[in-house]
């Protein structure tokens, strides 16, 4: 590598800033006759591209409070939010200025138990009730779109798990 190809790199490096923090939802519901687990999603305000609820910290509040508060803004849900992150995913924004900055998302699942009718970016956005296949199509991000499939299975896991404490236990007769 040539001096002047090291110079530019060690600059280049220089000036690359870390990732922003983000606190996302990851919103699902159970419906009641059928068992079946649907996952909100909702366009951006600015390129209409499929997202979950996002927003950037807040004084005095936890990451999975700063999720759940994004969640009832953007998409007028409330809800039970976990406070264990289900992981992260990484994107591209273009900040009001112009500016094009890395945003690092940790996501938080929230079960949703209540849906207002009105909420600060009503109108804003399109939201859609999805299955977590649906959903894993639609976002572009592949991090998030992992963190859908790993989601579906755990909840794959924790119903089935229930369903089974839910069976009686079949009395064995003995052998004669």
């Amino acid at each position: 590598m040539t001096l002047l190809a090291r110079l530019a790199s060690d600059v280049q490096l220089m000036f690359r800033r870390p990732p922003r923090q983000q606190y996302g939802a990851l919103c699902y519901r159970v419906k009641k006759k059928s068992g079946e687990v649907e996952v909100l999603l909702m366009t951006s305000r600015d390129t209409g591209r499929w997202v979950i609820p996002k927003g950037w910290p807040m004084t005095r509040k936890c990451a999975h409070e700063v999720a759940m508060q994004e969640a009832f803004e953007e998409a007028g849900v409330r809800g039970v939010v976990e406070t264990e992150t289900l992981g992260a995913y990484t994107y591209s924004k273009v900040l009001r200025d112009g500016v094009q900055v890395i945003c690092k998302v940790q996501v938080y699942a929230l079960e949703v138990t209540d849906m207002a009718k009105n909420f600060k970016e009503k109108g804003e956005r399109r939201i859609e009730w999805v299955s977590f296949d649906e959903a894993a199509g639609r976002v572009r991000e592949p991090e998030l779109r992992h963190l859908f499939l790993a989601f579906k299975q755990r909840m794959a896991d924790r119903l089935s798990a229930k369903a089974a404490k839910q069976i009686p236990e079949v009395k064995q007769i003995p052998a004669e």
